[in-house]
């Protein structure tokens, strides 16, 4: 006789004996694997300060851009999500394009950084970067791709110093971070982020992750491990899903003064839109930045919702601005297989027309 959820003994004994089938099989895998590894591409070190590091990936083939990319990512996460593995690769894709890739690493904040500000973020770190770059290729300017906050980052960089920067390419960069959508956002604007640094000094990683993955709890707390069952059978899966958690949950602390002026300027006050950002004693005109543009945002993004990037169109000063809009997550946008054959195409297509 079927249940009221048309289960019959014989489907559910079908289903249990399926199960254990691959749990069986899962213990087979699990003793199989060794530890995942991340960051497929040769990369090597070119300036440093304090625990801020400058790389240079290395192609199979020699660069042939002129100008060299080099990516801001956020301080949220590490940033070799652009180069997780070797069919999911943002850099892999733009160094077969010919282009020339360099990455700032932040590294791991400790107690000693506790008064990190956004303008030793911006003007000292983006803006070493920047000047080494500059200076070791005999270039007047570069292109800047800023990521997520990186990209809110490389924003207000390029507003202080637009000689300095060609082209600039923002990735799921949030500017409105008040549209009704953006749920993190409306939690941070009910948090006391003076409280809490002067309470913590640095804030940690764990709580970071919590927060981001309570934003869905259902799908990044239980129905993500339910699916995993299904793939225990398989190696290379598992190693993906794996090495993605892995990425997931190897988070920095972030540092304590850094953290409230973002939080408080931009989560708070929407100043993007609003006006009044200030970066140390300068005050960030978006009018400035006059560069072409390509802003890259993705349509399912939960954490940068659409209208929260699109925003940029109408704030900047520049009158070669374009958008691609990507047909998935904010994390999808580097390592789907979809983003391996649009992203790095659109970009080299993108830079190659301003290329003069």
């Amino acid at each position: 006789m079927n249940g009221p959820l048309n289960i019959t003994a014989e489907s559910l004994a079908e289903e249990t004996e399926k199960l254990q089938r691959k749990l069986t099989a899962g213990l087979h895998t699990l003793r199989e694997m060794n530890d995942v590894d991340f960051g497929v591409t040769p990369r090597e070190e070119v300036w440093r300060d304090g625990k801020v590091v400058l790389y240079r990936y290395k192609g199979e083939r020699p660069a042939t851009a002129k100008v060299p990319i080099l990516i801001s990512y956020a301080l949220v996460n590490r940033p070799y999500m652009v180069d997780l593995q070797e069919d999911r690769s943002l850099v892999k894709g733009l160094l077969a394009r010919g282009e020339d890739i360099y990455i700032i690493d932040w590294g791991y904040p400790d107690r000693s950084d506790r008064y990190l500000t956004l303008e030793d973020y911006i003007e000292r770190f983006i803006g070493g970067a920047v000047d080494y770059l500059r200076k070791a290729r005999g270039l007047p300017a570069i292109n800047l791709l800023g990521i997520c906050q990186g990209g809110a980052f490389s924003l207000c960089y390029a507003a202080l110093h637009p000689e300095k920067i060609k082209n600039l390419i923002t990735m799921v960069t949030p500017v409105d971070f008040h549209t009704p959508d953006n749920m993190l956002s409306n939690w941070n604007r009910e948090i006391d982020v003076d409280l809490l640094v002067d309470t913590l000094g640095n804030v940690p990683a764990d709580m970071m992750n919590f927060t981001y993955l309570m934003l869905k709890p259902w799908r990044l707390f239980a129905q993500k491990y339910v699916g995993m069952v299904d793939i225990l059978d398989d190696k290379k899966a598992m190693e993906d899903f794996l090495r993605m958690e892995k990425w997931i949950f190897d988070s920095p602390d972030q540092a304590g003064e850094a953290f409230r002026e973002f939080s408080k300027q931009f989560f708070q006050k929407n100043r993007f839109i609003n006006g009044g950002v200030r970066i140390g004693e300068q005050e960030v005109d978006l009018g400035m930045v006059d560069m072409p543009i390509l802003n890259i945002y993705a349509e399912q993004d939960h954490l940068v919702p659409p209208n929260a990037s699109r925003a940029l169109r109408n704030v900047v000063g520049s009158e070669d601005y374009t958008e691609l809009s990507f047909k998935g997550g904010h994390i999808g946008i580097y390592v789907s297989g979809r983003a391996q054959k649009e992203v790095p195409q659109t970009i080299h297509d993108w830079l190659s027309k301003r290329s003069r």
